[in-house]
């Protein structure tokens, strides 16, 4: 059984980011975890518990639990420049890179730059767009949905009995949920707030629409290891804030030297809060597969 992680806090590109490493043996695979828009690393934690005999870190993100918070609006290419700094200063070799959303946009970009710290990718629908989609030269946040968020709370347990029984939150696995609100408050006071801002959840989303985030598809052909996508059931959002469905490119898996789909049946985009045995078991079989 997973016992609790080793949080540490690494300089990344000017800013202080969250790490949190399950330790293993020396000679254990290594998973790293990248999480989504407005999550954790401790959102991973309900698939963490399954990896025995896995070392497992998973990261704060820029402005995210108890990373930094520096104003945004923060680039998609800085996404990846962190993700990347992270597993250059922990001298990882080999691992597994696991992201979900926006963070299996960082795990590429981060497998690009480094090639050989990774063996494999599981990229759990990721936010790679297709190429029409990157149409806006400029944004502005007024107006869009996540400003309504509720940023102060009495308490996680507050945060969970609001949420679970609504969407999207009611198809997530119980763990999952009480892990994302413990991790995603922050204490004020005598309250909590929410440990991502919802304007800094905006400015992600919106700048992830920008023309110059097309430059992505540059860099797929040069991830040459193993890359399994994970993908909802529910089909191909219309819009890129639809999120009971893939916001993925149909054919991002064509767009890698070794890429791979596999439909997740009963999912929408949040796979691993959904259905955390299913994640992991994909780690596993990518671990089996590299080790080889």
């Amino acid at each position: 059984m997973k016992i609790a992680p080793i949080p540490r806090m690494l300089m990344v590109n000017g800013a202080a980011l969250r790490v949190w490493d399950w330790e293993a043996a020396p000679d254990a695979p290594t998973a790293v975890f990248f999480h989504a828009t407005g999550f954790h690393g401790r959102v991973w934690d309900s698939v963490i518990r399954q990896l025995d005999g896995v070392r497992c870190i998973a990261i704060d993100a820029r402005g995210h639990g108890g990373s930094d918070k520096p104003p945004p609006p923060y680039s998609w290419q800085l996404s990846g420049e962190d993700a990347a700094a992270v597993v250059e200063a922990l001298a990882l070799r080999r691992a597994v890179g696991v992201g979900h959303s926006i963070g299996g946009n960082s795990v590429t970009r981060a497998a690009a730059t480094l090639p050989d710290r990774f063996a494999a990718l599981l990229l759990i629908d990721p936010v790679i767009f297709p190429k029409a989609f990157y149409a806006l030269d400029e944004y502005a946040i007024d107006g869009h949905f996540v400003l309504n968020r509720r940023v102060e709370w009495d308490s996680p347990g507050a945060m969970i009995e609001r949420f679970h029984d609504r969407e999207p939150f009611k198809s997530w696995h119980p763990d999952a949920l009480r892990d994302y609100a413990e991790y995603g408050l922050l204490p004020d006071g005598e309250r909590f707030r929410l440990a991502c801002s919802p304007e800094l959840e905006a400015h992600t989303y919106l700048s992830g629409r920008l023309k110059i985030n097309a430059d992505i598809y540059d860099l797929l052909p040069r991830i040459t290891i193993p890359v399994r996508i994970l993908r909802a059931a529910n089909g191909i959002a219309a819009t890129a804030q639809d999120l009971s469905q893939s916001p993925t490119a149909p054919d991002l898996a064509a767009h890698f030297p070794h890429g791979e789909d596999v439909i997740v049946p009963n999912s929408t985009h949040f796979i691993p809060m959904e259905q955390p045995k299913v994640v992991a078991r994909h780690i596993c079989e990518l671990v089996e597969r590299i080790g080889e």
